[in-house]
C-alpha cells in the first residue's frame, strides 16, 4: 500500500514538473516572440515609474499579451531595477524581451518630443518638434529666434519634461563667433562660453545635450571633433592638393564652404581654387572680402561696395597673394575632403548659373559669357 501511493505520489510530482516545465517554455515563446502591436507607439516612462505601471500601459496600447508574464520576464533578466524614464518609439510586432530591452538599457529617448536648436548663417531657430509614431516622422509643434521673438508657452511647457529630447544642429558655413553668441541665446545651457574659438576649429555637425550643460563644454566636444576630421582628412589628402598643410586644408576648406551650398560643385569649386593657386593667381572671391570686412560677426547683409573689393585687409584675396591667414567660416567635413582631393579640371573661374549652382569656364572669354548670362537672370528678375 504504502509503496504504490509512494509511486503515485512521484508520479503526480513528474506530471506536475512537466506541466510546469511547460508552463515556462510556454511562458518564454510568449516573452520572446514577436508582439501583437500592429501599429508603432512612443511609450512614456515617466520618471519614478516601475514594472507594473509600464506593463499595464503596455497592455492597454496593445504591445504585450501578458502584463504578469512581461513582469517576470523582466523579473528573471534581472531587470526590473533598470527602468529608465523617458518616451521609447516600440515597433509593430515587438516582442517583451524587446521593449524590456529598450526601456532599461537607457541612452536618448527613441521618441516624443525634442527641441532642436538650429545654428545657421543667417539666423539661430529653436523647433520644438514630436515624432508621430505612425509614420516616424516629426510634426513641428512650435518654432522661434532665440534671445529675438517671444517664446512660446509649447517651448517653455516641453522644456522642463524629464523626456524631452534637446539637439544642436549646427550648419556648416557659420563663425566661430556666430556659434558663442547661438549658445548664449540657449536658455538650457549654463556657464560662460570662455574665449571665442579659432575660427575654423568647430565641426559643423548634430551635439545631443541636456539641460544644465555647459557651455564650454560643448565647445570643447565641437573643437575635439573638428580636430579628429582635420587629422583624417589630411591623411587621405591626393596628389592633386595645393594646400600643404592641415592649417592652409582648414582655410581652403572654409572659403569652398562659403562659396557654394550645392555638394556635387565642392571639388569643382575645390578645383578651380586650387588651379589658381598652382598658376600663381589671386583667389579674388567675396566671401574672403566680406570675412574682411565683418570680422564673422554677423552677416553682411548687403552687396559688397568697390570700395570694399580693393581695401587692403589680410582676407581681401582681390588684394593679397594666397590664402588669406585664417579660415573664414567653420568648414564641413565634405568641403575639407574636397579641399584635400579637388576634381581635375582646367577651371579657373566660376560665376553664379541662376538655379543656386555654378557655370564653371576654363578662359576669360567662356567667363566673359557666363557672367553676362548672369547679368541678365538677375535683370529679369529684377523687373518681375
Amino acid at each position: 500500500m504504502w509503496r504504490s501511493l509512494a509511486s503515485n505520489v512521484m508520479s503526480l510530482m513528474v506530471v506536475a514538473l512537466f506541466l510546469f516545465g511547460g508552463v515556462l517554455l510556454w511562458g518564454q515563446t510568449q516573452y520572446t516572440s514577436d508582439g501583437p502591436l500592429e501599429a508603432a507607439i512612443c511609450l512614456r516612462v515617466e520618471r519614478g515609474s516601475n514594472m507594473t505601471r509600464v506593463s499595464e500601459d503596455l497592455a492597454e496600447q496593445g504591445a504585450v499579451s501578458s502584463p504578469a508574464i512581461f513582469r517576470l520576464g523582466a523579473k528573471y533578466g534581472e531587470k526590473v531595477n533598470l527602468l529608465k524614464a523617458g518616451s521609447y518609439l516600440v515597433t509593430s510586432g515587438a516582442s517583451m524581451a524587446e521593449i524590456t530591452d529598450q526601456i532599461t538599457r537607457g541612452g536618448a529617448s527613441t521618441c516624443g518630443t525634442e527641441i532642436v536648436y538650429r545654428v545657421g548663417v543667417t539666423r539661430v531657430l529653436a523647433e520644438v518638434r514630436e515624432l508621430d509614431p505612425a509614420t516616424s516622422r516629426f510634426v513641428e509643434r512650435a518654432e522661434f529666434q532665440p534671445g529675438v521673438e517671444e517664446v512660446p508657452a509649447e517651448y517653455s511647457r516641453v522644456r522642463d519634461q524629464a523626456d524631452t529630447r534637446f539637439r544642436i544642429a549646427l550648419a556648416e558655413g557659420v563663425t566661430s563667433w556666430q556659434v558663442v553668441e547661438a549658445l548664449k541665446s540657449m536658455d538650457v545651457l549654463v556657464g560662460d562660453p570662455g574665449p571665442r574659438p579659432d575660427e575654423g576649429a568647430l565641426a559643423p555637425d548634430s551635439y545631443e545635450v541636456r539641460p544644465g550643460t555647459a557651455r564650454a563644454d560643448i565647445l570643447a566636444d565641437m573643437t575635439a571633433r573638428q580636430n579628429d576630421r582635420i587629422q583624417a582628412v589630411w591623411a587621405q589628402r591626393s596628389d592633386r592638393a595645393a594646400v600643404t598643410t592641415p592649417e592652409d586644408m582648414l582655410i581652403l576648406a572654409s572659403i569652398i564652404e562659403k562659396e557654394t551650398g550645392v555638394a556635387r560643385e565642392r571639388r569643382q569649386v575645390a578645383s578651380v581654387f586650387t588651379n589658381r593657386i598652382n598658376r600663381g593667381m589671386r583667389l579674388q572671391t567675396d566671401p574672403t572680402v566680406i570675412y574682411g570686412v565683418t570680422q564673422g560677426e554677423g552677416v553682411l547683409g548687403r552687396g559688397l561696395r568697390q570700395s570694399e573689393l580693393r581695401r587692403a585687409t589680410p582676407w581681401n584675396t582681390y588684394v593679397i597673394d594666397g590664402l588669406p591667414p585664417t579660415p573664414i567660416a567653420n568648414p564641413g567635413l565634405a568641403s575639407l575632403e574636397a579641399a584635400v582631393d579637388p576634381d581635375e579640371t582646367d577651371f579657373i573661374f566660376f560665376v553664379a548659373d541662376g538655379t543656386g549652382g555654378h557655370a564653371f569656364a576654363e578662359t576669360l572669354a567662356e567667363h566673359n559669357e557666363n557672367v553676362a548670362r548672369w547679368r541678365q537672370i538677375e535683370r529679369d528678375r529684377n523687373n518681375n
